[in-house]
């Protein structure tokens, strides 16, 4: 528990330097930043993972809510920039392998599960079973995700003026108590029932389909409050800053710069995608990159929140881009490694 408190004041005291210094989604970036410099100076840290999930639940009702029918009769429309999802996701494996593979002197299996643009704990679990290394994965997928949320912030702003200061969404107090508990509800038994089913990506996908059911059944109006948002950034940009603790200077200097190098290709393939989807016309740019930047699901979908892109659109493409990696890494590995079977 010390560890613990020590954590959240960290993470509190980057939120608080962040706002004084008027620096970009303190309520993400602050924790972020401020974790990874103690766990970069020895800092022991931890987290709470239960909690740090069930953080994640907001932002689950928060897609929710905003699947209203007209946003829904709006799917058909996705489905050219849909189909580019696994051409992304194949054109990463292809160069990502060789890159971790020749210039970082990965196994086989590390090389594969560390180009895999999926869910964190996933890979973790089939590298794994794979006989990749595990740490190593950690690390390199923790600094994907580090990478590509502090950089689309500036890009965001640098490219498309975003305004990254407005709030997520409208103060507790405007929102009607009622909708309030039923997004609690929605909350707590989507993201339980989706564990329960085995789903992917429960804690944000089983929320997320319970309360699109229930704002399409006129039960909602309202999108979860600011506070709540805020909330989850601060969790999740501490949980980011936090998978760095215990982290040696070899570490640094084999997995972290390895991780860094990858991120430089993804963002010029990000780059790609999005200029060939812009320059059809087939979806703005600012959604465009929101979606196809491999980043994590919950951080893309708080920056989809803060600069008002459209989220159904966003999301859509990320649970797309998890459920092909999910469903395709262990085939692809296997019928690509060049090492036998145990």
């Amino acid at each position: 528990m010390i560890r613990v408190g020590r954590t959240f004041l960290i993470a509190a005291a980057g939120v608080a330097l962040f706002k004084v210094t008027q620096i970009p989604l303190p309520w993400l970036l602050g924790p972020i930043f401020a974790c990874l410099a103690a766990a970069l100076a020895g800092v022991p840290l931890g987290g709470v993972k239960i909690m740090n999930d069930g953080m994640r639940t907001v932002l689950g009702v928060a897609v929710g809510a905003t699947l209203t029918p007209p946003v829904l009769a709006s799917f058909p429309a996705m489905w050219p920039t849909l189909l580019m999802v696994p051409a992304m996701v194949a054109m990463i494996g292809l160069i990502g392998v060789p890159y971790f593979q020749r210039f970082c002197g990965y196994s086989f299996p590390t090389a594969y599960y560390a180009t895999m643009p999926g869910g964190l704990q996933d890979m973790l679990v089939f590298g794994e079973e794979a006989g990749a290394n595990v740490r190593t994965l950690s690390l390199v997928h923790a600094t994907r995700v580090l990478v590509i949320v502090v950089a689309l912030p500036f890009l965001l702003r640098g490219i498309w003026e975003a305004d990254l200061s407005n709030p997520p969404g409208a103060p507790a107090s405007t929102v009607p108590v009622q909708e309030l508990l039923l997004m609690v509800f929605c909350a707590i038994a989507g993201w339980r029932g989706a564990k329960w089913a085995g789903m992917f990506g429960a804690s944000i996908l089983g929320p997320l389909i319970l309360t699109a059911a229930v704002t399409l059944a006129g039960g909602l109006h309202n999108r979860p409050p600011a506070e709540a948002i805020w909330a989850a950034q601060f969790f999740i940009g501490m949980g980011i800053g936090t998978k760095y603790a215990g982290i040696t200077m070899n570490e640094v200097r084999r997995d972290i710069v390895a991780g860094i190098g990858f991120c430089v290709i993804l963002i010029l393939l990000t780059l790609m995608f999005v200029e060939v989807i812009y320059a059809f016309g087939l979806a703005p740019g600012m959604e465009a990159i929101l979606s196809f930047a491999p980043g994590g699901q919950a951080e893309l979908t708080v920056l989809a929140l803060i600069v008002g892109a459209d989220v159904a659109f966003v999301v859509a493409h990320h649970v797309l881009r998890i459920f092909v990696v999910i469903l395709g890494a262990p085939l692809a590995a296997r019928m690509f490694s060049p090492e036998p079977p145990d």
